[in-house]
This record gives structure tokens, C-alpha cells and sequence, in this order.
């Protein structure tokens, strides 16, 4: 199975790309998400159930007829059974040399565009998350002085072996997330004092518990006095507590997945009310 785009595109040569490009009312996917249909696979989705179905059923023919693009103006109603109750404009374009350049352009500028999650430990929780986030429109990078537990790291994300790990907090770019737990908590107090010095990270959350975040802000009060109050405001400890009790690895990542993606949608609207088009 194809793990990107170009690899998918390497492997089927005769494709044709579908993209949402225009919806009203309610919809599966938003505009400008796509599929790529060749005659044995596909890649991406605009959102399943009975549109994809259609939409791939008229790439696989476009491609028997040899056509070249195509648009459909679809109902989603009770005629194609789903019940979105919008319409969707779907445009079909066969994927010749210039239009493949193109797409591998769009999904860099996409992956350059996501948010960089900087997860320093990579152990059973680190691993879990690097696991889960991998599979959301993130850049996952998990940072270890341990080369054995990096060695385990299963899911397909960056990887850094970093003897100092507080130089990655300098040198990330505006914007970033950092998760931090590691094997030490002198270290992790380390990282979370440069990552919230920096004033700019979408999130800065660390393991642990109500004690341990305690312990943290009374450390970083004794250094920046009252001025520790304002950077402590929007940093997160213990981070994925906040709808479940359990603490196994994986109930964890899940529940930080989802702060992050709510945290995320919920600046994503305020710089819409900001910004109005």
C-alpha cells in the first residue's frame, strides 16, 4: 500500500484526480479535498458513502474511455442515498505529467503549512502519540537522547537521537507544539521553561499530574517572579486529562489528539471572526 502521494503516483500511472471544488449547504469533506482514482486503487477521500462511490465509478470510467476531465454537479439527497442535504461540484482531471507536478506541489505546501508537534520522550506514551498524531494533518517529530527507544518507534514519523533537546525548542518554527515526557523530570521543567519563553507555540503541555505542575510553576516563579503567572496561562499539565481517568498510552494520546484538534479549530474560528472574508 502506498504511504504518500508520490508513491501512489509512482505505482499507477494512468490516474484521474477528483476534487470537491465548490459545496452548498452540508457536505462529507470541505472544498479542496480530493481522490486519486487509477483502474486498481485509489488515494485520499472526499468522504466516503455513496459520492465516493459515484465518484470513483466515473474516474474508472474516464480512464476506460480515455477522457480527460469531466464535472458533475451533485445532489446529496435521497437519489444517490445520502442525507448531507447540500450539493457538491466534483471536477475530474486526468493526471498527465503537469498536473502531477502540480499535485506533489500542493500536498508540500500543505505538509509545510501543518503545525509541527515536537515530542520529546519516546516512551510507551511518546510512542503512543507519535502513533496517533501521525495519522492527523500534523508534522510529528519525536526526540530521544535514547537510541533504544527510538529503535522501537513504530509509527512512520521524524525522528531525532538529540543529547540536547531544549536546542530543538530554540530552533522551532513559530507556531509549534511541544509534548513533553521524558524519563526525567528535571529535564522535562527544562523544556517547558524554553517553550513557553518563546511566546509563540500553539501549545506547550507536559506529562504528569495537578503535584507535578505544581512543583513546575512554584520552580518557574522563584526564576521570573510574577511575570511566570502570564506564561504559565496556556500551558497544559497533565496533558490528556481532561475527559478520562484512564492512563494507559494509548487513552492518552487519544484524548492530547483531541485538545489539539479542538485548540486548533477553535483559533481557526477566531481568526475567521477576526478576519471576515
Amino acid at each position: 500500500m502506498a504511504k504518500t502521494l508520490r508513491d501512489f503516483l509512482d505505482q499507477h500511472r494512468d490516474v484521474v484526480r477528483v476534487v470537491l471544488d465548490d459545496l452548498v449547504g452540508s457536505s462529507p469533506r470541505e472544498v479542496g479535498a480530493d481522490i486519486f482514482v487509477s483502474p486498481t486503487g485509489q488515494w485520499g477521500t472526499i468522504g466516503g458513502g455513496q459520492l465516493e462511490y459515484l465518484a470513483i465509478d466515473e474516474a474508472r470510467r474516464m480512464l476506460r474511455q480515455g477522457q480527460g476531465t469531466v464535472q458533475l454537479d451533485i445532489p446529496l439527497g435521497p437519489d444517490i442515498g445520502q442525507c448531507c442535504g447540500g450539493r457538491v461540484r466534483l471536477v475530474f482531471q486526468r493526471v498527465d505529467e503537469a498536473a502531477r507536478s502540480a499535485a506533489l506541489q500542493e500536498q508540500a505546501q500543505r505538509a509545510q503549512a501543518e503545525p509541527q508537534i515536537y515530542i520529546f520522550g519516546a516512551g510507551h506514551v511518546g510512542r503512543a502519540l507519535a502513533s496517533a498524531l501521525a495519522l492527523l494533518p500534523y508534522h510529528p517529530i519525536v526526540i530521544d537522547s535514547r537510541a533504544e527507544e527510538l529503535a522501537v518507534l513504530e509509527a512512520d514519523v521524524e525522528q531525532r537521537l538529540s543529547a540536547l533537546p531544549e536546542g530543538d525548542v530554540r530552533t522551532a518554527r513559530p507556531g509549534s507544539i511541544f509534548l513533553i515526557l521524558t524519563h526525567d523530570h528535571a529535564l522535562d521543567f527544562l523544556l517547558a521553561r524554553e517553550a513557553l519563553l518563546r511566546g509563540d507555540a500553539l501549545y506547550v503541555g507536559m506529562i504528569g499530574s495537578k503535584t507535578k505542575r505544581g512543583t513546575f510553576s512554584n520552580w518557574l516563579r522563584r526564576e521570573f517572579g510574577s511575570d511566570a503567572d502570564w506564561m504559565l496561562e496556556d500551558f497544559i499539565c497533565p496533558i490528556g486529562a481532561g475527559g478520562s481517568h484512564d492512563k494507559r498510552p494509548a487513552v492518552i494520546a487519544a484524548m492530547v489528539a483531541a485538545e489539539l484538534l479542538i485548540l486548533q479549530d477553535m483559533r481557526a474560528s477566531i481568526a475567521v471572526a477576526d478576519h471576515p472574508a
